[in-house]
């Protein structure tokens, strides 16, 4: 029994109400952690140049750049669009995971995303000295994993659906376009690691089938991922 208002409804018959911030925390500190550390960067002498990463780092045996080079960014343009980026894409690839080992899982797959793509960027650009910053690569990698998760109603599609091609297709070329324009507002004329986004694309593009496999949550499973 039911008036227009609703009030006689039995508790369990009201449709449950998402709630309106529903990011997971593990994405959500990642994302406010950007802007933070950048915050504190730009008190230090070389404005944390010591902790980026240059090619030529590989080619004399150091490798702390590869991970230390994404606590870093060139401007707050760059910290900010960074954030937004991992908040909005993140969730989803977040949400597929779960929450018991989840939040551990993304973590690590986000830091494997961001050091696979300046590692890239680096065996590209063998040998040169110009320093690289900033966790663009990384979160290119969120944004590969979620072009195979947005419209898959928490499923991961297979590469080869139409949807998928298209989002991938269009990634890489906003990330090509963006890289001859060769520099942001706010990052102080510093050049864009196209490269390294497009290197964590794939990363992130290819890995989320395997991982959906071995973490996805219940009812979150692969459709057909290959």
């Amino acid at each position: 029994m039911s008036d227009a208002s609703g009030r006689f409804d039995p508790p369990n018959s009201r449709p449950a109400r998402e709630p309106m911030f529903n990011v997971p925390l593990v994405v959500l500190l990642i994302a406010a952690s950007m802007p933070t550390l950048f915050f504190f960067q730009r008190d230090l002498p070389d404005m944390g140049m010591s902790m980026a990463f240059a090619p030529i780092d590989l080619e004399q045996g150091r490798w702390g750049g590869l991970l230390t080079a994404m606590l870093l960014h060139g401007g707050w343009t760059h910290a900010i669009m960074n954030a937004v980026a991992a908040l909005a894409f993140g969730t989803p690839v977040a949400r597929l995971f779960g929450t018991r080992i989840g939040p551990t899982v993304f973590l690590l797959f986000y830091l494997a995303c961001g050091v696979l793509a300046s590692l890239g960027y680096g065996l590209i650009h063998w040998g040169s000295s110009e320093p690289m910053v900033g966790a663009s690569g990384a979160v290119f990698g969120l944004i590969g994993a979620a072009t195979r998760l947005l419209g898959g109603q928490g499923k991961v599609l297979p590469m080869g659906d139409r949807r998928v091609v298209g989002a991938a297709i269009t990634w890489m070329a906003v990330n090509a376009v963006t890289g001859m324009i060769g520099g942001l507002p706010g990052t102080e004329g510093a050049r864009i690691a196209w490269e390294a986004h497009a290197v964590g694309f794939v990363v992130g593009f290819l890995a989320i089938g395997p991982l959906g496999r071995m973490f996805g949550t219940g009812g979150r499973l692969i459709a057909e991922a290959r």
